[in-house]
């Protein structure tokens, strides 16, 4: 139990002394980065820029004004498709 003890007081100390000598290095001086200028502007401008959301939201078709899918229609255009790549793969 004692060489535990002694150990573990070892360890600590070393590791205190450690971090003693080691000392805390001077940080560089961040400098300025001219991309981030550069990004400061376009982010400005697009905040600047008019809201267009609705005139772009106006060609969607909304879901209750939407025509159901028929599986069965839908199944044989994809089936359908599928023939003609194979089709053209196949040099037909």
């Amino acid at each position: 139990m004692r060489r535990l003890i002694a150990w573990v007081a070892g360890a600590a100390g070393g590791l205190v002394t450690y971090r003693a000598l080691k000392g805390k290095r001077p940080q560089p001086e961040p400098q300025a980065d001219a991309r981030a200028e550069e990004l400061k502007a376009r982010l400005q401008q697009a905040r600047e820029a008019p809201d267009d959301r609705d005139a772009f939201e106006s060609g969607e078709v909304t879901v209750d004004k939407a025509e159901p899918l028929d599986p069965a229609a839908r199944r044989a255009q994809v089936h359908e498709q599928g023939r003609s790549a194979l089709d053209e793969m196949r040099g037909e």
